[in-house]
């Protein structure tokens, strides 16, 4: 199946909604138009930490946002409290959960009059809004599609040691990481953070590309493949990655060393462990999961796919994708080829 995409760039219209979290927390909505009304319902787009709404609409020859636009579907893109576009905050993935997600959910629900919608969400957006669909906070979900991990986050060894011992020498002198320190170190913390990653990393010569892979990962680079990415989106993404608060690293250390996701604020809402019981949805998942991400590892979503199956045999899919590591699932340079259509094959059916 070939996506529809257009010969040229359509011109879309962007729309900001704000909205307040439950705790107060002002978050916003992108809703993305094109020149005819959308034929198909909503589409929320969730993005993952230390990023923001804009990380699915890289300036490839069809980003997902274009593809969807082109398809019919009604797109909906959700800065939550950890977008770089928000007010820096010390955030959790169980406020997010809780008080981000329904309220993006109940959103576009009323904003469109309908009562059902489904959703494509990323990396600590998967996570996060993975823990409101199975905890019944978002029952208006019907279909999830998650890319690099849910509820069961596997790093590589690097990473694990990462998390384990430099995480907590960290938050005695910073409360974030910051990718912008590759173009301007502000502190002392942020020099030295960027000394260590240029004496680290030298695969290529974008200081953010590499601050990002010291950030989330392991590997050279850790968040994509170069050879994926064109050149025009190595160089955006340059300005589409800021600050991640070392809360978020702290609790996915024990997440890390629970091998599944853990509640850490004390939420009712929330269950302490998320596969302590059989999910609160009938929401259908497709999970994908690059072959070659260096940041959360395949089986993530392999386990996470199991643990749904046994749920409802036959209900959910997985994808594993051949040459495709973590974000250039949605930022390569032929995504439009080897990955949309398949997303919008999983958007299109019939439950």
């Amino acid at each position: 199946m070939t996506p529809p995409t257009p010969s040229t760039k359509p011109v879309l219209r962007d729309t900001i909604i704000p909205f307040r979290a439950g705790d107060g927390f002002d978050c916003n909505l992108v809703h993305v138009q094109g020149d005819q009304p959308p034929a198909k319902g909503p589409v929320l787009l969730v993005h993952g930490a230390g990023v923001r709404a804009n990380i699915f609409r890289a300036p490839t020859a069809a980003n997902l946002v274009d593809v969807l636009i082109a398809s019919g579907f009604d797109v909906w893109l959700e800065n939550w409290r950890a977008s770089i576009d928000l007010t820096p905050n010390l955030w959790t993935l169980d406020q997010a959960a809780v008080h981000d997600h329904p309220l993006a959910v109940r959103t576009v629900c009323e904003r469109t009059g309908t009562s059902e919608l489904k959703a494509i969400i990323h990396c600590q957006g998967s996570t996060s809004f993975t823990m409101s669909v199975v905890a019944g906070l978002v029952p208006e979900v019907k279909t999830v599609i998650s890319n690099a991990v849910s509820l069961h986050p596997i790093i590589p060894a690097f990473s694990r040691f990462k998390i384990t011992y430099a995480t907590p020498l960290l938050r005695l002198v910073t409360d974030y990481l910051n990718p912008q320190w590759g173009l301007r170190a502000p502190t002392w913390t942020a020099k030295l953070v960027n000394l260590l990653v240029r004496l680290t990393h030298w695969e290529c010569s974008n200081p953010v590309c590499k601050e990002v892979s010291f950030t989330y990962g392991s590997g050279r680079p850790a968040l994509w493949r170069h050879e994926n990415l064109d050149e025009a989106t190595h160089e955006w993404l340059k300005w589409e990655f800021a600050q991640v608060p070392l809360t978020f690293f702290a609790q996915m250390k024990r997440c890390v060393e629970c091998g599944h996701l853990v509640s850490v604020s004390g939420f009712k809402e929330l269950p302490a462990d998320f596969i302590g019981q059989p999910p609160a949805t009938d929401a259908r998942f497709a999970f994908f999961a690059g072959e070659n991400n260096l940041c959360f590892l395949p089986e993530s979503q392999v386990k996470t796919y199991r643990y749904f199956d046994q749920q409802r045999r036959n209900y959910h899919s997985l994808y594993t994708l051949a040459g495709y590591g973590h974000l250039d699932v949605f930022m390569g340079a032929n995504a439009a080829r080897d990955v949309f259509p398949l997303m919008l094959a999983e958007l299109d059916k019939v439950a």
